[in-house]
């Protein structure tokens, strides 16, 4: 008969994390792997490493932070039953002694993941929280259970003296005792039977009764005077508030749990809280087209508030703060050219930013200003623009509703700044959208559900606080998904579904995950799993691989292309110098009327003016008139009025006439009446100019100032080269040199792939079964996890003894990183200070130098 099992045939229960970890099939293994990341870096040398690692503190408290709530309760009653406890004794503490079909039914599943994340192990009939786990959610004066319970009767008595322990047996109708452990074990007895506890509390004054309802959901401690009431002396007589410290009481677990009527919480929760459909104010169930029609009408909104952004900084940015980002000036400055308020500007910013398309110059005066990726996004269709903004809002740490808060050193963070990373976001952002992806098409959802969900979901350990961070970032996400245009009227949209990669909605009528009663049927994530399935709830909905998100992003684009305007050719001119673009218009039509033109007002039609500074703005940059009479004739829908015309000949007629060269700076003109008319000018005093020649003058101002300054006084003066040629200026001249988007900052280690799960799950069973495998060890076997021991010359004979018969063996081996191992080879031959082996734990045949072997032992016939 094997040690592993048991004289009837059966398997044996586990010693250890270990020993049951060593039991389960590699999709299992996968499983806890994929739940909990941390574990596989670096990869585990073998299952005993595994095990340790998974009971360390941080990788308890990381995946006890990933467990939804009711999972967290389970985790919380095992922390105050006994150690091992049934099944049963858990179901009790969970359902009470009345019992609940929710709990009875949401309860194997939860035991079920919290045995596949490594957190319980043992049967049914001897489950066993890991020790850190246990420390972490027991009990205890300085860190309350969060069932509210103390401790037990055993531990509360534990320095108590032998005499007063009897005296509390003699007062509770117990027989006396011989040690003070059985008195414990006697007072223990009685506040766990049913019939006899309610006897003796029965007896109990209405004060003391009183007393224990305040103690009874916790906390469990109160206080006492050195002389207490008649009703308490009652209770202490009698153990039912027992001291731990002077003028401190207690109620013992046990007691609690009588009052409670067995429950460890006061409410459990097996079933996740529906997210509900928003009231009156919210979208009808069954209008899908109204959604996205209008989820459409805020993505191109997005898309020109972008390009606006862009535009605004197209000639160099803000300055950088020293300490990185924006300045609450530049950042109002920004907010009042964009017409939003200065939070959504923000966002606006730190989304171009996301995406790559602004950055800083690295200048030495550092400014803000668009990067070549601008240029290239430019030219895409609007719909593959908008998937990558959404595509890069949806995967990005940085926060943009931080902007304006305060750091833990009481700094303000600014926008673009430094501190805006929360590596939750990402997370929160796809489990909101897949929350409205549950909805029937169409329906939007009621904010405070959503909120909700997500606490039930991922539970705050400790005090409870209103204004988490997980809740902000879910407010926010509502919020900016209505700005991005991925929901509409609070209802996620087609391509907004497409982009999270969600399957497609069912019918109205119910919510999918979400039970019609608590018993009639169970939540995806809470329904039993097949044997090796992954377990549920740690990893993020969506595609996570970068293929799999570009092809959701190519999906978002197909399905929002039909619904974006066609982009027009023509405006329509009229006779007051404006002119109206009743739609977006193509990218060279836009660019010149850019130039050509000012922007009045936006909308669903643009109304661009003419202004004497506009039409100079594009002879500046290369123009003629007759280029402009043309473009205009072209472009228009209506004939070119006649006060456009005119204006457009008179800015040309002068434009140019005056040059403006680098002396320090210089004017010259033909016509040297002009100049005349100039020097007369007073408020030409400031340029302090004077006559060189005729038709010269000289200004002690930079070329730059004497532009604007002529400029200002009506002139169309034109700069001109060294060699005499007209400078042509061009709007699009400033870009940072090229820059990648910022990286998201991951939130601990990566889920890994299926290619590292399936080579590391290989790697750790190779190393396990070289450290158990069974050898003929002479003399003390080397305690587990250490490599064997033997001499150089020991360990040549054992090899070449191996060569002859063609045994197998073990061996520890330390390679030129000074990384140990254990290892089980064949050893082929020996020679030149080599020993050539076929590795059982690599599977493949490999040459290792005898001197980093550090020993070797024969295995067991067995």
């Amino acid at each position: 008969m094997s040690s592993d099992e048991k004289p009837d045939g059966r398997p044996a229960a586990p010693r250890s994390l270990a020993e049951a970890l060593r039991a389960r099939d590699d999709a299992s293994l996968a499983a806890l792997l994929r739940a909990r990341p941390d574990l596989v870096t670096p990869v585990p040398t073998d299952l005993t490493q595994l095990a340790t690692r998974a009971g360390t503190r941080a990788s308890v408290v990381r995946a006890l932070e990933r467990l939804d709530r009711f999972a967290l309760q389970t985790a919380e009653a095992l922390a105050v039953a006994g150690d091992p406890a049934s099944y049963d004794e858990l179901l009790g503490l969970m359902a009470g002694d009345d019992g609940d079909a929710a709990v009875a039914a949401a309860l194997p599943p939860a035991v079920g993941t919290l045995r596949e994340q490594a957190l319980v192990w043992g049967g049914d009939d001897r489950l066993r929280l890991v020790r850190t786990a246990r420390e972490l959610l027991s009990p205890s004066p300085q860190h309350p259970s969060p069932t509210g319970l103390g401790p037990t009767v055993q531990e509360a008595t534990a320095g108590m003296s032998p005499g007063r322990i009897q005296e509390l047996v003699a007062a509770a109708g117990l027989p006396s005792t011989h040690d003070a452990v059985s008195a414990a074990a006697a007072l223990t007895a009685l506040f766990t039977d049913r019939e006899r506890m309610a006897k003796l509390l029965g007896q109990a004054p209405a004060e003391a009764r009183e007393v224990l309802s305040r103690l009874v959901w916790g906390p469990p401690y109160g206080q006492v005077t050195a002389d207490p009431a008649a009703h308490l002396r009652w209770l202490l007589d009698r153990g039912l508030l027992l001291p731990t410290a002077p003028g401190t009481v207690v109620l013992p677990r046990e007691v609690a749990l009588h009052l409670r009527g067995g429950r460890a919480h006061r409410e459990t929760e097996p079933v996740p809280p529906p997210v509900e459909p928003a009231g009156p104010a919210g979208i009808q169930q069954g209008s899908p087209q109204v959604v996205d029609a209008t989820a459409a009408g805020q993505a191109y909104t997005a898309l020109a508030t972008v390009e606006e952004l862009l535009k605004d900084w197209d000639e160099g940015g803000p300055a950088v703060l020293r300490a990185g980002g924006l300045s609450v000036r530049d950042l109002k400055r920004t907010a009042v050219a964009l017409d939003v308020s200065e939070p959504v500007a923000a966002f606006w910013v730190e989304l171009a930013y996301a995406v790559g398309l602004i950055a800083s110059d690295g200048e030495a005066d550092e400014r803000y200003a668009a990067t070549p990726a601008h240029d290239e996004w430019r030219e895409r269709p609007a719909a593959d623009r908008w998937a990558e903004l959404a595509g890069a809002w949806l995967a990005a740490t940085r926060t943009a509703g931080l902007v304006g808060g305060r750091d833990a050193k009481d700094r303000t963070l600014a926008a673009l700044g430094p501190g805006l990373d929360r590596s939750v976001a990402p997370e929160v952002r796809r489990r909101v959208l897949a929350l409205l992806a549950a909805l029937p098409a169409g329906t939007s959802p009621d904010p405070d559900s959503v909120l909700a969900r997500l606490r039930w979901e991922r539970p705050l350990r400790g005090p409870q606080q209103e204004d988490d961070l997980r809740s902000r970032l879910a407010r926010w996400t509502l919020q900016e998904a209505e700005l991005l245009g991925v929901t509409g009227r609070g209802a996620l949209s087609s391509h907004g579904r497409a982009l999270l990669g969600a399957p497609e909605p069912q019918a109205a009528g119910g919510t999918p995950g979400i039970p019609d009663t608590p018993g009639d049927k169970l939540p995806v994530h809470h329904r039993a799993a097949p044997a090796g399935a992954p377990a549920a709830g740690p990893v993020p909905p969506g595609p996570v691989d970068p293929q799999a998100r570009a092809a959701a992003r190519a999906a978002a684009a197909r399905l929002l292309a039909p619904l974006l305007p066609e982009p027009l050719d023509h405006v329509l001119l009229q006779a007051d110098l404006t002119a109206v673009a009743p739609g977006p218009l193509q990218r060279p039509l836009a660019d010149v009327l850019d130039v050509l033109a000012d922007v009045e007002s936006k909308g669903g039609a643009t109304v661009y003016r003419f202004t004497p500074a506009s039409v100079r703005r594009a002879l500046d940059a290369g123009r003629s008139a007759s280029d402009l009479h043309a473009f205009l004739a072209a472009h228009s829908r209506t004939p070119v009025p006649q006060p456009l015309a005119y204006l457009i000949d008179d800015v040309a007629r002068r434009h140019g006439h005056l040059r403006v060269g680098a002396a320090s700076a210089y004017v010259r003109c033909d016509d040297d009446a002009v100049l005349n008319e100039i020097l007369a000018d007073k408020r030409s005093a400031a340029l302090r100019l004077r006559r060189l020649a005729p038709t010269v003058l000289a200004a002690q101002a930079d070329p730059a100032a004497l532009l604007e300054g002529l400029r200002a006084l009506g002139y169309a003066p034109a700069a001109e080269s060294a060699e005499g040629d007209v400078v042509i200026t061009r709007a699009d001249a400033r870009r940072t040199p090229p820059r990648t988007p910022p990286e998201p900052v991951p939130e601990g280690p990566p889920v890994p792939d299926a290619t590292l799960l399936t080579a590391a799950i290989r790697a750790i069973r190779a190393g396990d079964l070289a450290s158990t495998a069974p050898r003929k060890t002479p003399g003390t076997p080397p305690a587990p996890g250490e490599l064997p021991r033997t001499s150089p010359a020991e360990t040549l004979a054992t090899v070449q003894a191996a060569v002859l018969t063609g045994e197998a063996l073990w061996i520890g081996y330390v390679n030129a990183d000074g990384a140990a191992s254990q290892r089980v080879i064949a050893p082929v031959r020996v020679e030149g200070g080599f020993v050539t082996a076929y590795d059982h734990t690599a599977d493949e045949v490999r040459t290792y130098p005898l001197h980093r072997i550090t020993g070797v032992a024969e295995l067991a016939d067995d």
